[in-house]
């Protein structure tokens, strides 16, 4: 009778303590679109996060594909992820029997009592065993364990993709610092021909009696100076190849001559579509692991709340035993059990009721954490398109001084040929076009930084390309 009633009682095992975690709510974005300091740099609308496929050629694509197929730290956060999910599985066994098979062939020797006294006795003996226990989850531990391992996967796989954009990231950053290097030094070669050029020409003025020797002393000056540019910018570039290598899952030396070969940092032509706030924080995956790790916590209450009551399981074994195999398995040596186990730690609920706080600050925790992860994305995302903007309007600043430059250099070195301005005129306008291009080409690279902190921001679109 008890066993059936036991029975009847399974049904109740899908009520669970603890509250139920309803998706969090995202916060009303105030202005919707992303646009606050961004103009020119973003358009509103649907985001269109294509992240690298938004610049001219493959390249990038190619690199950003062969990053997230070999990159270390991605490889280790899909091993996190199959660690988790096999948490999970371990998890969701509880809700089956437990079973256990046991058998034992032993020789044995004990004193068997008689009217005369002890004799002893020695015979072999067989016992087979089958034993399994199912626990009644008639408060939900098991229910809400098993939600709380199926929101820590959940989280892990958010986390993978945060990881996943961070290294798409940095490969294009990587590969972008390479090209802008090698378009720095190339402009300081530039620089550093037009100055040896004019350093000649004031060495066979001064050598005719038409200039001072200080004129020659000057434009050496000018020119070491510039010369005393070249390596750091050879290092720069050898640096980021190295990094990019790396990042590619390849030893430093084992860059691509393909990439040795980029000369220009890639740039974005046209403002890039970034959609509202809302759909920001349902994209980017940290807000997404946040918020599921706030899941796991809120499940965990419940876990803690059913230490308050009794566990119960339903237990049976069956068995055989004989002094031979046959004796085991014969229905005189069959033997079973079968009926209910309780345990509970009543009246001690002090490490329960512990455990309940624990579990409540836990989930307090992941809320403040949860909403910590929307307002940074937000702020992250705002300050890149705002940073971008700024780099927009620089660079058409800079590009504008350095076009000005060149035009009064080459007129200043017309006029110095005519005979109608000093040396000092064209070592002056010499300098400031070589700091002109020197500016512009530091703040293209600077600029696709920015873009690259932008789609890094934006929270996606780093997939490689099929085929």
């Amino acid at each position: 009778m008890k066993t059936r009633l036991l029975m009847a009682a399974l049904p109740l095992s899908g009520c669970a303590l603890g509250p139920d975690y309803a998706p969090a709510p995202l916060p009303p974005v105030e202005g919707g679109a992303l646009l606050a300091g961004a103009e020119g740099a973003a358009v509103g609308g649907e985001a269109q996060v294509t992240g690298w496929r938004g610049y001219d050629g493959p390249r990038l694509g190619e690199l950003v594909g062969r990053a997230l197929a070999a990159n270390t730290d991605l490889r280790a956060a899909t091993a996190r992820l199959r660690q988790v999910r096999a948490v999970l599985s371990e998890t969701r066994s509880q809700r089956l029997p437990s079973t256990s098979i046991t058998g034992s062939a032993v020789e044995a020797r004990q004193a068997v009592p008689t009217p005369t006294g002890p004799v002893a006795f020695e015979s072999e003996f067989y016992r087979l065993g089958l034993d399994a226990s199912y626990e009644i989850d008639l408060y939900g531990r098991v229910t809400r364990s098993v939600q709380a391992a199926r929101a820590d996967f959940e989280a892990e796989e958010a986390a993978r993709d945060t990881v996943r954009i961070t290294v798409a990231a940095e490969t294009a950053r990587a590969y972008a610092d390479a090209c802008s290097a090698a378009a720095q030094l190339a402009v300081a070669e530039r620089s550093l021909k037009l100055q040896a050029d004019s350093f000649g020409i004031a060495e066979k003025r001064v050598a005719a009696g038409r200039d001072s020797p200080l004129d020659v002393a000057r434009a050496r000056a000018q020119l070491e100076s510039t010369r005393a540019t070249l390596p750091a910018f050879t290092a720069q570039r050898a640096a980021a190849l190295n990094r990019l290598a790396v990042l590619t899952g390849r030893q430093p030396a084992q860059v691509d001559a393909r990439v040795k070969a980029c000369t220009a940092p890639p740039l974005l032509k046209t403002a890039i579509p970034v959609g509202d706030g809302a759909a920001l924080l349902r994209r980017r995956p940290d807000v997404r692991q946040a918020e599921r790790r706030l899941a796991a916590a809120t499940a965990r209450i419940g876990v803690a709340m059913a230490d308050f009551f009794p566990q119960i399981s339903l237990g049976g074994s069956v068995s055989g035993q004989g002094v031979t195999p046959g004796a085991a398995l014969s229905n005189r040596g069959f033997a079973f059990s079968i009926g209910p186990a309780i345990s509970w730690t009543f009246p001690n609920f002090a490490a329960a009721r512990a455990r309940t706080r624990q579990a409540r600050a836990g989930s307090d925790e992941a809320v403040a954490n949860f909403e910590g992860s929307m307002l940074a994305a937000l702020e992250e995302t705002e300050t890149a398109l705002a940073n971008y903007a700024a780099g927009l309007a620089t660079n058409e600043a800079l590009r504008a001084a350095r076009d000005e430059s060149a035009r009064a250099a080459r007129i200043v070195r017309l006029r110095y040929g005519a005979g109608s301005e000093g040396f000092l005129a064209v070592l002056d306008a010499e300098r400031t076009l070589a700091t002109a291009d020197a500016q512009l080409a530091a703040n293209d690279a600077d600029l696709t930084t920015r873009q690259i902190a932008v789609f890094k921001a934006l929270g996606g679109g780093w997939e490689p390309v099929e085929g």
